[in-house]
């Protein structure tokens, strides 16, 4: 099935997608290539003093919410000083059983205000069983 797309260049074709809870769920059991990317804008701290903890954003895909080693992948990256708009970027293949979710996860280890921008992706296509 087919739905249709919520904005011009966006589409969505099978079941397992759930916009609302952001979660891909696996129909057969099977090996599927994640891709995401992420378009963050960085915001200062309201009060300067602040400042931010740190420099470092992980962003993660994992599958069912467990995102210890083997059940995720993975991406690092460095924050630079200043903020704007940066793009990052996770792609790589997992094994989900039929039934098991995967979705995005964003761990802000540098503390800084962050806000996920519109045209940032998540997809999932089963590459075989």
């Amino acid at each position: 099935s087919l739905s249709q797309p919520e904005r011009e260049g966006m589409f969505h074709r099978g079941p397992g997608l759930n916009l609302t809870s952001g979660q891909y769920t696996a129909p057969i059991a099977g090996y599927y290539a994640f891709t995401t990317t992420l378009h963050i804008v960085r915001r200062e701290p309201r009060r300067k003093r602040q400042g931010c903890r740190g420099s470092r954003l992980r962003v993660l895909i994992c599958v069912q919410s467990h995102c210890q080693q083997n059940s995720n992948l993975e991406t690092v990256s460095r924050l630079e000083s200043s903020g704007g708009l940066f793009t990052i970027s996770v792609t790589g293949t997992l094994y989900l059983q039929a039934g098991q979710y995967a979705s995005v996860f964003v761990d802000n280890t540098a503390g800084c205000p962050l806000t996920v921008q519109s045209g940032s992706d998540f997809s999932a296509v089963l590459l075989g069983v």
